[in-house]
């Protein structure tokens, strides 16, 4: 009986023990990069899949996906891209993947790439700099430091989105799927008709989806009606060959819908 008590106490101060501790459990890395490109550090986070430091996988290279809004959007993405792809979940929507979010610093300079006439100061039409920054410097850090393949996705949210856009038409970008969640069409219209107007065919072969927030109110159809009439002039270009998918959540606003879309737009790039 009293060893019978002596086991019981033993168990009970080691499950005490077990409470009290604290283990951290790591969602990924912070790192710096300087930019001769922007002129300043960027400080961007990264998360690494299950498998990359686990035998037998330790010769595996791995896609890379680049999050914008990476401080906000960093630890969602993680969460459902490991859910879509770990071998624990056996999912399988997705590649495990290497992610790197990076955090802002201007968002209106670094996702836009016209700028806009403002009675206040701007620093509004730097997107160009920010994708060579992303494409010519942070990519070619992230290939040397780690094993990776050259199957890269880009996404962003809102205006992130729109340089989303504005990544996928242009002929020489190193990215082959892209994901555009609620993109800030109302930006400069004019001028993103006539960059479709001019779209290189090579577009046409990467894949694109493209994320609608829509609860039946009236800034909302606006965004839906602008998403799909961008569909349509790109349907109009494409010949047929177009990789291209717009849905519409109506029961997402712009700041929910980032969650759903996540899923959706990774199931739909990684067919």
């Amino acid at each position: 009986m009293k060893r019978y008590l002596l086991v019981l106490l033993f168990l009970g101060f080691g499950i005490q023990i077990l409470q009290g501790q604290q283990i951290d459990i790591p969602l990924g890395n912070k790192f710096t990069i300087h930019s001769d490109i922007l002129n300043e550090d960027r400080v961007c986070f990264i998360n690494l899949p299950d498998t990359y430091n686990n035998p037998p996988h330790t010769e595996k290279k791995y896609p890379v996906l680049i999050l914008l809004d990476g401080y906000t959007f960093f630890k969602t993405a993680t969460g459902i891209i490991h859910l879509m792809s770990s071998d624990r979940n056996r999912n399988y929507f997705m590649p495990e993947t290497i992610t790197v979010a990076i955090e802002n610093v201007d968002r209106e300079r670094d996702f836009t790439v016209t700028k806009l006439k403002t009675k206040r100061v701007n620093t509004m039409g730097g997107g160009r700099r920010f994708l060579n920054f992303i494409e010519k410097e942070l990519i070619p850090y992230i290939d040397k430091h780690y094993r990776t393949e050259p199957h890269r996705t880009l996404v962003g949210h809102s205006l992130g989105g729109l340089l989303t856009l504005n990544a996928y038409m242009d002929a020489h970008s190193i990215f082959d799927k892209y994901l555009s969640i609620d993109p800030s069409l109302w930006w400069d219209e004019k001028t993103m008709q006539n960059k479709v107007d001019s779209i290189s065919p090579e577009c046409f072969n990467k894949r694109l989806y493209i994320a609608t927030a829509n609860q039946q109110t009236r800034r909302y159809e606006r965004n839906k009606k602008r998403h799909d009439r961008f569909y349509t002039l790109m349907k109009a270009k494409s010949d047929g060959q177009l990789h291209v998918k717009v849905e519409s959540f109506d029961d997402e606003n712009h700041r929910s819908v980032p969650l759903i879309a996540l899923y959706y737009g990774l199931k739909y790039l990684n067919p």
